[in-house]
């Protein structure tokens, strides 16, 4: 419910005349955001509050307020390996380049590389992510100190054993909540190709014992899926159905590799689970497509993302809503699906409901938490501006984002950084490039073989 606001009541922030992205997708001109405690307090017209009613002030002069996206899976601190793994089929990607590069990884590469991402995130209004990836207290870290909000996830591969596995588990108690409630965890078995069905079954026992979700990789690419058939005779949706995964809210990551039947299992579960969507990864690595229209008509969340920065070369969730949008359009050969409210729709509360927080992100208004960015659409490429929705989706840029705010706590104001030193976390990055690019095959972490 919103606040009754006081005349005489001082206020956190106020956002003063700026044009608002509704649930629905429509736009409200000349607004003015009053926030309180973190969250939206209302959002009235411009003028029916006073600048000196506000602690802080943010003057929009009408740039477009909408929720902050949401990166609904990446392996932000890949970017320190970006660049280092082109034009290769996924099979060599993961055995020739990405698993020997991170057999390379030590703590503090993980701490800089997820500040580096975030800043990269921030800079294009990405408020939240849900981050899958090694050495995570270190991710945690670098998030507490940026200000962001992230669901984070320690990866753990089968073969590394129950105590790795029990270490994760204990990152997750941890974490959990911490950071002023930014934070959320998740446990993180890799897949279920490279877990199997008892350490399945205990990561669920973990997870059921902490009351958190599981965020994993599942059905990839269809070849992974033809592949559990010819072995098991069931799809890595069924295995994890088999091995209660489905227990418990669950991201699941790609997706590309679901059967018709994998779908009718999801929905007829009515379990909490969601699917993240990186197209562009799918398309670099030739994966095939998410069956997004399939799931939204099964009712299941679908959320955008952008996978690891070694797949997709940018963490920039506005690539990924444009791409979305017009690869379901071409794959169906029909224009008039995957309409721009559709899109933004997943954008913002089919992100935040992939993250089982639908109920606190992913639309402006009273009550919600107030994680909100700010974008100008007078550049060039937006005129003239006819539709404001259609120029979200088919024309903005990351460097459209002028400021962030996560958690009523203003993060970057009109482009510049806040919280975090953009040239000293690229120094700490270069520091340590030459050894992060050595590739020793012998030395991978991992294989990839479904």
């Amino acid at each position: 419910m919103p606040y009754l606001l006081d005349a005489d009541k001082m206020y956190d922030l106020i956002i003063r005349n700026c044009h608002v992205l509704t649930p629905t997708a429509n736009v409200r001109r000349n607004c003015d955001i009053v926030i309180n405690a973190g969250k939206i307090a209302d959002i009235q017209p411009t003028g029916q509050t006073s600048p000196t009613q506000a602690r802080e002030l943010v003057v929009a002069n009408e740039q477009l307020a909408m929720p902050g996206l949401i990166n609904t899976h990446a392996h932000v601190p890949m970017v320190i390996f970006r660049g280092l793994a082109e034009d290769v089929s996924l099979e060599r990607w993961f055995n020739e380049f990405m698993w020997p590069l991170e057999s390379n990884l030590v703590e503090e590469d993980v701490y800089w590389g997820m500040l580096l991402g975030l800043v990269e995130m921030i800079e294009g209004g990405v408020t939240t992510v849900a981050d899958h990836y090694f050495f995570m207290d270190k991710a945690a870290q670098a998030v507490q100190e940026a200000g962001t909000r992230a669901a984070l996830g320690w990866a753990v591969f089968g073969n590394q054993g129950y105590d790795a596995l029990a270490k994760t588990a204990a990152f997750v108690e941890r974490w959990q909540g911490q950071a002023e409630g930014r934070l959320t965890t998740w446990m993180a078995p890799h897949a279920p190709y490279t877990c199997d069905d008892d350490f399945l079954r205990a990561a669920v026992a973990h997870a059921r014992r902490l009351n958190v979700g599981i965020h994993i990789h599942a059905a990839e690419e269809m070849g992974q899926t033809q592949t559990s058939l010819a072995k098991r005779g069931l799809t890595p949706i069924q295995v994890l159905e088999q091995t209660g995964v489905f227990e418990v809210p669950v991201i699941i990551a790609h997706g590309c590799g679901l059967l018709p039947e994998d779908i009718t299992l999801l929905q007829r579960g009515g379990y909490r689970v969601g699917v993240a969507h990186a197209p562009k990864t799918y398309l670099k690595l030739g994966m095939g497509l998410t069956p997004i229209l399939a799931l939204r008509q099964a009712g299941i969340p679908v959320g955008l993302a952008t996978d690891g920065a070694v797949s997709n070369n940018t963490l920039d969730v506005w690539e990924s809503l444009r791409l979305m949008a017009m690869l379901q359009k071409h794959e169906a050969r029909n224009p008039e699906v995957m309409t721009i409210s559709q899109s933004l729709h997943i954008a913002t509360q089919g992100s935040a409901a992939v993250l089982g927080l639908a109920d606190r992100l992913g639309q402006l208004a009273p009550g919600y938490l107030a994680d909100l960015i700010l974008v100008d659409l007078q550049g060039a490429h937006h005129q003239p501006l006819h539709s404001v929705t259609a120029s979200l989706v088919y024309n903005a840029r990351a460097s459209d984002v002028q400021t962030v705010i996560v958690n009523g706590r203003v993060i970057m104001r009109n482009r510049q950084l806040l919280t975090l030193d953009k040239a000293e976390i690229i120094r700490q990055v270069s520091r340590g490039m030459t050894r992060l690019a050595q590739r020793v095959p012998e030395k991978r972490i991992q294989v990839y073989n479904p």
